[in-house]
């Protein structure tokens, strides 16, 4: 079962049991255990309502929140017994009171609230919150690095964070794949599909599905900067507009294809490598290899060698608008 449904199962125990509870009130009030049940029904959907309603209200925001209320409250209470209010008649001081601690509350909660860590650190100087490791922090990650297929051979390498939140939305754009009429695309969405389920059975990895109700008018991309943003988590893409966007409104993005770059073991002239030849060249002697990311290697006087795996010297680099084209020797 995965997290949606925990939930929605959860909600629907609780109502029946607000409802039972209902019954048992009513029994007891009224002598009659119907108005209860409803009563009873009627508070638990309204309480289900409301977590609805604050979905993507975090615990961090919460307790965030309750701070900024705090220090709204004294600051309210400095304020009222300063003495500014002894000229006004006691009948209206409770209202005036009541409004300043409103006013400052609300004011508290939402500088809280939008406050970093940091910002806190700077209120209380000799305290100090612990730095989540980039390890531990959860990565937010589309569909496309789901169908990529790299993700679970990187993570086992310990360099990345083994927590993953996929968001509602990126699994219907995969059911949708996974439903097309285009060969090609229901493949695409099916293995997908199947890698998610993979992740999900691991038991060194915690992936979870996030509920949201994000406009479903607005972009993929654009929803899943601004769950990062709410989140405040990190996105893994292999998309690079994805992570121009995200970068550009202030979201942690990583690349996998910039990674697999910088990875990209360097070539120079005098280098040995095996390289499968499995082309013509353009001259008659030549034969064409690839590396494992796609780069050419021309060969010369190697075309009797064709099909084969063969030892070859690199002897000059080119760098093209495509890429590096690598010429060798046989060795």
């Amino acid at each position: 079962m995965n997290q949606a449904s925990a939930i929605n199962l959860l909600r629907i125990l609780f109502v029946v049991f607000t409802g039972y509870l209902g019954t048992l009130i009513g029994d007891s009030f009224w002598s009659d255990p119907r108005i209860g049940m409803f009563c009873g029904v009627a508070s638990g959907l309204a309480v289900v309502l409301m977590d609805l309603l604050l979905e993507g209200f975090s615990l961090r925001i919460f307790s965030s929140a309750t701070l900024g209320l705090f220090i709204g409250f004294i600051a309210s209470k400095l304020l009222l017994e300063s003495g500014l209010l002894i000229p006004i008649p006691p009948a209206k001081q409770w209202l005036i009171g009541l409004t300043v601690y409103a006013t400052f509350s609300y004011i508290g909660m939402m500088l809280a609230i939008r406050s970093n860590r940091d910002e806190f650190a700077l209120l209380i100087p000799y305290v100090r919150f612990r730095q989540q490791e980039a390890q531990d922090v959860p990565l937010l990650i589309d569909s496309n690095i789901i169908i990529d297929g790299r993700l679970p051979e990187l993570v086992s390498t310990g360099f990345i964070s083994r927590s993953f939140i996929v968001p509602s939305f990126i699994l219907r754009e995969l059911q949708m794949l996974a439903d097309s009429h285009e060969q090609m695309k229901r493949e695409k969405g099916r293995l997908a599909l199947d890698r998610l389920q993979t992740m999900q059975r691991n038991p060194s990895l915690t992936v979870s599905i996030h509920e949201t109700a994000l406009d479903e008018k607005v972009d993929v991309d654009n929803r899943l900067v601004h769950l990062a943003k709410i989140l405040s988590a990190r996105l893994l893409t292999n998309d690079s507009n994805l992570c121009s966007i995200a970068r550009l409104q202030g979201v942690v993005a990583l690349n996998l294809n910039d990674l697999s770059k910088v990875m990209k073991p360097p070539l120079s002239a005098g280098d040995e490598i095996e390289v499968n030849l499995s082309r013509e060249g353009r001259e008659s002697h030549q034969a064409v290899g690839y590396l494992e990311d796609g780069t050419m290697i021309v060969v010369n006087q190697a075309r009797q060698h064709l099909g084969k795996v063969r030892r070859v010297t690199i002897s000059s680099v080119l760098q093209t608008t495509s890429g590096r084209l690598f010429f060798a020797e046989l060795s």
